[in-house]
């Protein structure tokens, strides 16, 4: 949403961004960007494998209510359209041309599946739909029914492609295995440490980088301990910086995606790739929308620590096979970078405000057409 407003104020549109705010319910005057509207808290709720954060304030409702009032905006882009309670909120008191992304995807679908009958009239009030991928766009249409347009989710291709100097501590020789992600179940680290013996077996120098954070940590690390592995050899780096992130893919040989599933898309593997680092990734209908596999990547079935660990000491072990993936990914995610995915979503906006633009002719067309028949009607007897 961030990367969409910027890229749209470029442009010269005026580009409001409504979400809610991680610290509370906010004063006024707790923040100076009048283009930034924070209504409602921001509550943590466990959904799909993860953390879904939901709105949840009493105030949201009338702050909602009082913003699409005061602006009456040409269109009102919607991320996640039916999760509680802020979008559901805009979506009723709305009058504006209304586009909804979908992001999710999962196996099961309870939770459309009990609150269908809730916000089948949200939906309804929805001119345009976008899903992130094909495996987005399948979930949500089962459910609700409607034409899609499949827009993935972007990158700043830049950011991970200009060449920057590695992370020293790693920059000694040894090849680099990358994992990045939150620590959560679905996230599959787990695969990749059992697999990483096989691994250390066919390349004895080979070293995994993990980054990102979560509750597991600890527990990964016990794991690696028990194993023998020393902080060289299988190195828990936590949180990084945005500036630092770009450094830690271009510092791998190889990057490792062992999600189990309810992906609906790859941005890491994008960054990846733009980064100029082979992937090898689970073969998950999130991941098949980003990674080629054989051409920029390898894709593996999910869970299993055997095919990992094959597929990564593949690659570790052919940099011819290396090179041709790395020129491969990088042209395939120069395609994701904001700048395409902005066109592509602002042809969206006017193909749809153009259509309700024919719609709204064409009743009126039809009312005048309506009432010259009763008139004539009238005058006739």
């Amino acid at each position: 949403m961030a990367h969409l407003a910027g890229e749209f104020r470029e442009r010269g549109h005026e580009v409001h961004v409504v979400a809610p705010s991680s610290d509370g319910d906010p004063e006024p005057g707790d923040f100076d960007d009048p283009f930034m509207h924070r209504i409602g808290r921001v509550v943590p709720i466990p959904a799909n494998g993860s953390v879904a954060r939901i709105t949840l304030s009493l105030r949201s409702y009338l702050q909602a209510k009082a913003l699409l009032r005061a602006h009456r905006f040409d269109l009102i882009h919607l991320h996640e359209p039916l999760m509680p309670a802020l979008p559901l909120t805009v979506l009723r008191h709305s009058d504006s041309t209304n586009i909804g992304t979908f992001h999710a995807f999962n196996t099961t679908g309870l939770n459309y599946f009990y609150g269908k009958a809730i916000v089948q009239p949200f939906f309804k009030k929805l001119h345009g739909h976008i899903a992130v991928s094909p495996a987005a766009r399948d979930y949500v249409s089962t459910y609700f029914r409607g034409d899609y347009r499949v827009i993935p989710n972007g990158i700043e291709f830049q950011r991970f492609n200009r060449p920057l100097p590695p992370i020293e501590r790693f920059n000694d020789g040894r090849p680099n295995v990358l994992f990045v992600g939150r620590l959560e179940k679905r996230k599959g680290l787990r695969f990749l440490l059992r697999a990483w013996q096989q691994v250390r077996e066919g390349v004895p120098a080979a070293r995994l980088i993990v980054v990102g954070r979560g509750r597991p940590l600890e527990g990964y690390r016990r794991f690696a301990l028990r194993q023998g592995w020393l902080d060289d050899d299988v190195h828990f780096a936590g949180f990084v910086t945005d500036d630092d992130l770009p450094r830690y893919y271009q510092s791998a040989a190889v990057f490792c995606a062992p999600n189990t599933g309810q992906e609906s898309f790859g941005i890491v593997l994008l960054e990846a790739m733009a980064a100029g680092t082979p992937i090898v990734a689970s073969d998950i209908p999130g991941f098949r929308s980003v990674v080629s596999h054989g051409q920029d990547g390898l894709l593996v079935t999910p869970k299993d620590s055997a095919a990992l660990a094959e597929s990564i000491g593949a690659l570790l072990q052919n940099p011819g096979l290396r090179d041709g993936m790395r020129q491969a990914g990088r042209r395939k995610a120069e395609q994701f970078d904001w700048v395409h995915i902005a066109d592509d979503v602002m042809a969206y906006y006017v193909e749809i405000l153009q259509r309700r633009l024919v719609a709204a002719e064409a009743q009126t067309v039809g009312v005048r057409w309506a009432r010259m028949r009763r008139m004539v009607g009238l005058s006739s007897t």
